[in-house]
C-alpha cells in the first residue's frame, strides 16, 4: 500500500477516535458508492454528520481542509444521498472536515463543524 493510503487510514483512525470521545457514534468509515467514498459517518445529537477527513504530514503547499474542492463536495453529496436513500434515513444532516496535522508522534486535529453544503 502506499504510503499517502497509510498516512490516509491513520487519520480516519485518529478523527473516529476524536469523534467517539466527543459524544458522536461513528456509523461507518469509508463507505463506498460506485468510486465516490465517505470517510467517517456518525451521529451526534440525532444528526447525521458526514466527514471529510484530510491528513497532511504538514501544510507547506496547502491548509490541509483548502483540500476540500468543489468537486469534491460534489461527490461526497452524491455519495451522502445515496447512503441517505440506501439507509432510509430521516434525519437532519451535516457535513464537516476534520483536518490531522503532523505525524503519530506529535499531531493537531481540527474539527470544522458545519464546513459546507451539499449540493449536485
Amino acid at each position: 500500500m502506499a504510503l499517502h493510503n497509510d498516512i490516509g487510514k491513520w487519520g480516519e483512525q485518529i478523527a473516529c477516535e476524536y469523534l467517539m470521545q466527543s459524544g458522536y457514534r461513528v456509523m461507518a468509515r469509508d463507505w463506498k458508492y460506485g468510486h465516490r467514498d465517505l470517510d467517517v459517518i456518525a451521529i451526534y445529537n440525532d444528526i447525521l454528520v458526514f466527514v471529510e477527513v484530510k491528513t497532511r504530514s504538514n501544510e507547506k503547499f496547502v491548509d490541509a481542509d483548502k483540500a476540500v474542492t468543489p468537486q469534491k463536495i460534489r461527490s461526497i453529496s452524491i455519495a451522502a444521498n445515496a447512503f441517505v436513500k440506501t439507509r432510509r434515513i430521516d434525519k437532519e444532516l451535516r457535513f464537516d472536515i476534520i483536518t490531522i496535522v503532523g505525524t503519530p508522534e506529535n499531531y493537531e486535529v481540527r474539527h470544522v463543524e458545519d464546513a459546507f453544503l451539499p449540493f449536485v
